[in-house]
């Protein structure tokens, strides 16, 4: 059970310049410069996700630096969909250590956050030093792309293959329930299910019977709320829109992550661990916590916990 305080303290954010956008980034920690760490949010998630592990970072020794990531926030917004892909937005976090004159970083990710950090891994190796992803274990890239993988496995209304052939659609429907969905989405104790039909996302906008328990406080929530309702969702919807592209990209690179890695995954998190993690991630440490989705807000001290103690056993 999560006991620490929930809290609306959070880092003033900086508007910096990178790789041709603007991004909003949290920092703190300066005075621990030399040993930094950049947290990576996912979808539809701000670097507000990490209000839990800032501080404890912070007080580790690390500087923390955590991006509203393009799409997000008061984070440039481009309009072409092809801007968010897997390699624009490494090049955004290889773009940010520049900014902080950083040779290599520790990158922790979650949710599409993790897929970010595991792309810019196998990208731009020599400027990660340690991968710590949670929910989304190392995509293995095989011989069909992932979309059209997806839409014979799991059909043309799975949402990801959704929000890919009929765009637009899921997007003005979140943003005419933005509330609603944000309420639905974050939530604790959601008991396992099989994919139902339709697009779970559209679902989640409209139902007024959510399953499992409100994750957030109503002051979290409306930091969520008034984010996404200034910006709409189809920033960072368009990541989705270039999962094939983005297979396309990754096939002219090492896929084997040879840093030190820890997974963490929660075991009612819909989206399941990796059965071959090690094949591709070789020097991984994998842990799971009792935890839906969101683990690192909804188990925040246990995440902490590990992630510090894993840190303390390898860092430099």
């Amino acid at each position: 059970m999560n006991t620490l305080t929930p809290s609306l303290s959070f880092p003033q954010p900086t508007l910096i310049a990178v790789n041709g956008v603007t991004l909003e980034v949290f920092e703190a920690g300066r005075e621990n410069a030399g040993r930094p760490i950049v947290l990576c949010h996912g979808w539809p998630d701000l670097a507000f996700t990490w209000r839990y592990q800032v501080p404890a970072l912070v007080a580790a020794g690390y500087h923390v630096i955590a991006p509203n990531q393009r799409g997000f926030g008061n984070s440039s917004r481009p309009s072409e969909v092809t801007a968010y892909d897997v390699a624009q937005l490494a090049g955004d976090l290889v773009a940010l250590l520049d900014h902080y004159g950083y040779e290599d970083a520790t990158f922790v990710g979650h949710d599409w956050g993790a897929m970010v950090v595991w792309s810019l891994t196998v990208l731009h190796p020599t400027r990660v030093n340690k991968v710590i992803c949670l929910s989304l274990p190392y995509p293995a890239r095989g011989e069909r792309p992932w979309l059209e993988f997806m839409e014979e496995v799991l059909g043309s209304d799975y949402y990801f293959v959704h929000f890919n052939r009929q765009p637009g659609v899921a997007d003005a429907v979140l943003d005419a329930n933005t509330e609603r969905f944000l309420r639905n989405l974050y939530r604790r104790n959601e008991p396992l299910q099989a994919p139902q039909p339709g697009n779970a996302m559209i679902e989640l906008a409209l139902t007024d019977s959510p399953h499992g328990e409100p994750l957030l406080s109503a002051d979290e929530l409306a930091v969520y709320v008034a984010a996404f309702e200034k910006t709409g969702f189809t920033g960072g919807i368009n990541w989705y829109r270039n999962f094939d592209r983005d297979w396309h990209l990754l096939g002219d690179v090492d896929p084997i992550i040879h840093q030190p890695a820890l997974m963490i995954s929660g075991d009612r998190d819909p989206v399941a661990p990796s059965p071959n993690l090690a094949e591709f991630v070789p020097n991984v440490e994998e842990v799971h916590l009792d935890s839906g989705h969101w683990i690192q807000q909804e188990q925040a001290e246990a995440t902490n916990r590990v992630i510090l103690d894993w840190l303390s056993r390898g860092a430099s």
